[in-house]
């Protein structure tokens, strides 16, 4: 029978498969919705979906904690905003998801300098590993510098810190109440800049409201709250690999959905980063992920 870990890790393993479809709907709603529109309103309906789910827990949480779950929202928005904007301006989503994975690959180096939370050592043997599937993923027909490359890499270095903002407080909070207050702050950050910087359009056709439907209810409500479940009883080193197969997924619905081709050293990318994550949940012994361990009578 599972444990709590083994479920979280599954789910965690869900939540980079519903984020990577997330990434298609983004694009396609996002060609008749004004990207910081997009996912103010985005974020705000996800919000409002949750809050029937979490009123109680509300009602009871001190100003303190409310507060707290705001400022991790703030930082969420900040690098939603970045993301977006790239997306809008980007030719290749999977250069993209690569360069966002980035993040996954500082969070255990930021939890060290935060919480003073020591990575284990394999981690260091499956960093460069994976750092060098990202490379050959990344340059594969070439590194071309693009404005969208350093909005994608600001959003990187926002979610590694958000992630493990978001893994500490989700320990003592609940977690639908921290997702709703997360995804209420952003969608709000998002109107704001959006009623500042862009123009509403004058007609939106239905098939995008169906894209911006499916961005909602899957990729943002039922993600979130899958991807704090999962942190809540998942090491933040372990969760942070396993959310490395994000930029996979991506490829694989972009050959699928966008007819992109795969070459060598994108397969051979995907490979190192999966051979990463199997050293670094077996603790660099690859055999024993394979190894039947009955459970020990209590």
């Amino acid at each position: 029978m599972l444990n709590s870990e083994h479920k979280a890790t599954l789910v965690l393993v869900l939540t980079t498969m519903i984020a990577a479809l997330g990434w298609i709907f983004s694009k396609e709603a996002i060609a008749g919705l004004p990207p910081f529109g997009f996912i103010g309103l985005r974020f705000t309906l996800a919000s409002l979906c949750l809050l029937p789910l979490c009123y109680k827990p509300l009602k009871a949480a001190s100003g303190k904690d409310i507060r707290a779950a705001a400022g991790v929202g703030i930082i969420l928005s900040g690098a939603l905003m970045c993301w977006i904007h790239a997306v809008s301006i980007s030719d290749t989503l999977g250069e993209g998801a690569f360069i966002m994975s980035l993040s996954m690959l500082l969070v255990p180096v930021i939890a060290w300098a935060l919480f003073r939370q020591r990575p284990r050592r394999v981690f260091w043997v499956s960093l460069p590993i994976a750092a060098t599937g990202l490379g050959f993923l990344s340059l594969s027909g070439g590194w071309q510098e693009s404005s969208s490359q350093l909005w994608f890499l600001g959003a990187a270095l926002m979610l590694a810190l958000h992630f493990n903002i978001n893994s500490k407080y989700s320990q003592r909070l609940p977690v639908l109440l921290l997702t709703c207050i997360q995804l209420m702050v952003t969608g709000q950050v998002g109107l704001t800049m959006s009623s500042i910087f862009e123009t509403t359009p004058p007609q939106v056709s239905a098939d995008i409201w169906v894209w911006f439907a499916l961005s909602t209810l899957l990729a943002t409500s039922l993600r979130y709250v899958m991807q704090t479940l999962g942190q809540k009883f998942v090491p933040t080193g372990n969760a942070a690999l396993i959310m490395l197969l994000e930029p996979i997924w991506t490829v694989v619905l972009s050959l699928l959905w966008y007819r992109e081709v795969l070459s060598s050293n994108q397969l051979l990318g995907c490979g190192l980063i999966l051979l990463s994550l199997l050293l670094y949940q077996t603790g660099g012994r690859l055999r024993n992920l394979f190894r039947y361990r009955p459970k020990s009578a209590a």
